[in-house]
C-alpha cells in the first residue's frame, strides 16, 4: 500500500455571497489523510459538511487554499483532469443519488467500471453480485424511477464501490435508510476499507456510524476539530 497522502488539505476557506452579505461557511480547514484511514465529518446541520466534502473530492472549489488528492494538486486543475483522477481513484454517494434515470439499475452501478476501462464480463458480474448483496436482486433491471427512495440509495452505493475505488466520500450514506439496511451498507463500507484498504471519508449524522470510523472530525464555526 502506498505510503503517499491520500488527501492534504491547508488553510481551506470558503465564502459565499458578495460584500456586506459574504458568509464564511470554511475557516482555515486543515486535514491530512493517510491510505486506508476511515473518517467521519460530523457537526450540526448547516455546518458545512457537504461544502467541505464537494471541495475535497474535487467537485467544487475553495475560495483559498489548497487541496491535494492523490498526490494531485486540485487548486489549478481544470475540470478534464479532475474527471480523469476521479474515475481513476474515486467513489461517491449523493445524498441526491444521481442516478441515470433512462439507464436500469444494473446498468448505473456497471457504468463507472466501464468508463474506468474495465471488461464487460467482470463489471457486469460485480455489478449484480453487489447489487445482490444490497438485497436488489430482483430490481436489477427496475429503472430509477421504478424503484423506492431507500432502493435508489442501495443503486448509489452499489455504483459507488463497483470501481473498487482508493478513495470512497459518502455524505450520508445511510441518512434513508432503516437501521437494518443501514448497519448492510455499514459493514459494506468497512468491508471496502478491510477489503480493498479504501479510505473511507463519510458525513454522517449516525452516532454509531461515526464511532466505527478511526477518526471522528467535528465541523464547528468553520473549523474541523478532532475528537477521541
Amino acid at each position: 500500500m502506498s505510503t503517499e497522502k491520500v488527501l492534504e488539505v491547508h488553510q481551506l476557506t470558503k465564502q459565499v455571497g458578495q460584500g456586506d452579505s459574504q458568509i464564511s461557511i470554511l475557516q482555515g480547514v486543515e486535514l491530512v489523510v493517510e491510505p486506508a484511514q476511515t473518517i467521519a465529518l460530523i457537526g450540526e446541520s448547516g455546518s458545512g459538511k457537504s461544502t467541505l466534502l464537494g471541495i475535497i473530492a474535487g467537485l467544487d472549489d475553495g475560495s483559498a487554499g489548497s487541496v491535494k488528492l492523490m498526490g494531485q494538486d486540485l487548486t489549478n486543475m481544470d475540470e478534464e483532469a479532475r474527471a480523469k483522477l476521479r474515475a481513476k481513484h474515486v467513489g461517491f454517494v449523493f445524498q441526491s443519488f444521481m442516478l441515470i434515470p433512462t439507464l436500469n439499475a444494473l446498468e448505473n452501478v456497471q457504468l463507472p467500471a466501464l468508463l474506468k476501462g474495465e471488461s464487460e464480463k467482470h463489471s457486469y458480474a460485480r455489478a449484480v453480485d453487489l447489487l445482490k448483496l444490497l438485497g436488489l436482486g430482483e430490481r436489477l433491471h427496475h429503472m430509477p424511477a421504478q424503484l423506492s427512495g431507500g432502493e435508489q440509495q442501495r443503486v448509489a452505493l452499489a455504483r459507488a464501490f463497483c470501481t473498487q475505488p482508493a478513495i470512497l466520500f459518502a455524505d450520508e450514506p445511510t441518512g434513508n435508510l432503516d437501521r437494518k439496511t443501514g448497519d448492510k451498507i455499514a459493514d459494506l463500507l468497512f468491508s471496502l476499507n478491510r477489503d480493498y484498504s479504501t479510505t473511507l471519508i463519510l458525513v454522517t449524522h449516525d452516532n454509531e456510524l461515526a464511532a466505527r470510523c478511526q477518526r471522528r472530525l467535528r465541523l464547528v464555526d468553520g473549523q474541523l476539530k478532532e475528537e477521541s
